[in-house]
């Protein structure tokens, strides 16, 4: 997936973007952006009583009844309310949550030892990555109570777990695009970049499968639904398409106008932003539309496998999906209300199975494979 260098960037570059979004006209732009990430931090630090913070960690609880280590890579200001509210519940054990991009969560599991003790919990976005720890036998197994209300393609030998539920949306600009180009289904998007690809050149964004995992694992995941993504392919190749890394660099790039278009967007940063940022339209397209989760598991040599229990709980508990719900990440239990997408039939959600298939991901041979027909498409419209 990609990767972040700290959750104080990430929450910089955002707060600028929302800076830009409701006040170009006012002077002091900088210092307004500077206002706004301390007020984010300073906002995540008291919802979480937080005893100590630094710009990729926060610690809630006494202590007096142990101690527990999360290590993640959702940003700290989305966890404010569900760190009270676990405070709330366990307020004698410490527990600090630290914010690592995906691929540092993954190699803290494979390398940690006795001088660099293993995180109690590892929750990351990088489902292939989870899941090469789960089959490579760093995880532990779980026992939980929500057992009979998780949907099987959530759960994998009961030791890595979907957490989280988040369609994969298309992000447009609704001061930019007229009505009547606003696709709802792939293949109307295809048309559109066919009939239009002159009026949309260089307004249309995606992730490069070649530098970010999440794109890869999204443009992987669309050709195994359909053959018909290869089309996709080639019609965005004949807009002189943008490919990026970072979400939050195609969302600004939207809300500002350099781009028109954002394809196959997380939902829950899109939706975030969007209820932010008048510009901002979001489409979970009609014909179907894959849904990711963030996938958490308790290494086997964590140091407090007691409170990673409790925590891992916490978050399949109906009070901890609903703290994530209200951030937009949606709930992956059975018996809460499904994903909120504009509509969409919920039959046509396709949810990215948690389990073994996903290590086709890092299998070197079919990459190559891919990236091959990948430039191939692109070229051939």
């Amino acid at each position: 997936m990609a990767p972040m260098s700290s959750t104080g960037e990430r929450i910089a570059v955002r707060a600028a973007g929302r800076v830009r979004a409701v006040a170009r006209c006012m002077t002091g732009l900088f210092l307004a952006a500077g206002l706004l990430v301390a007020m984010a931090l300073t906002t995540a630090v008291s919802q979480a009583g937080a005893q100590s913070l630094r710009s990729d960690e926060v610690s809630v609880g006494t202590g007096a009844a142990g101690a527990l280590s999360v290590l993640s890579s959702i940003d700290l200001v989305e966890m404010g309310e569900l760190l009270e509210h676990w405070r709330a519940r366990y307020p004698d054990i410490k527990l600090t949550y630290r914010h690592k991009n995906s691929l540092d969560v993954y190699s803290d599991v494979v390398e940690c030892n006795e001088a660099r003790p293993c995180p109690d919990l590892a929750w990351s976005s990088a489902m292939d990555l989870q899941i090469k720890l789960v089959n490579d036998g760093y995880a532990a197994r779980h026992e939980t109570a929500a057992a009979a209300v998780l949907p099987p393609w959530a759960v994998w030998r009961n030791e890595a777990f979907g957490i989280t539920a988040e369609p994969i949306v298309l992000v447009y600009n609704k001061m930019r695009v007229p009505p009547e180009d606003v696709p709802h289904t792939h293949a109307d998007f295809i048309r559109l970049m066919r009939e239009k690809g002159a009026t949309y050149r260089g307004k249309i964004a995606a992730y490069d499968p070649e530098r970010s995992g999440t794109g890869y694992l999204f443009w992987n995941s669309d050709v195994r639904i359909t053959a018909d993504t290869w089309q996709l392919v080639r019609a965005f190749g004949r807009t002189g398409p943008k490919l990026y890394s970072f979400a939050h660099t195609m969302l600004d790039r939207v809300s500002d106008g350099d781009h028109l278009f954002a394809y196959n967007m997380i939902s829950s940063y899109a939706r975030a932003r969007a209820m932010e940022e008048p510009a901002l339209g979001v489409v979970t397209f009609e014909d179907y539309a894959l849904v990711m989760t963030r996938i958490a598991l308790i290494p086997k040599q964590a140091p407090h496998p007691e409170q990673a229990h409790l925590f891992l709980e916490f978050l399949l508990s109906r009070e901890g999906q609903a703290d994530l719900a209200r951030r937009a990440f949606g709930t992956v239990r059975l018996d809460t209300t499904p994903p909120d997408d504009a509509g969409a039939d919920p039959a046509k959600f396709h949810p990215i199975h948690v389990g073994p298939q996903l290590l086709t991901y890092q299998d070197q041979s079919k990459r190559r494979i891919f990236f091959r027909d990948w430039r191939k498409a692109l070229e051939t419209e």
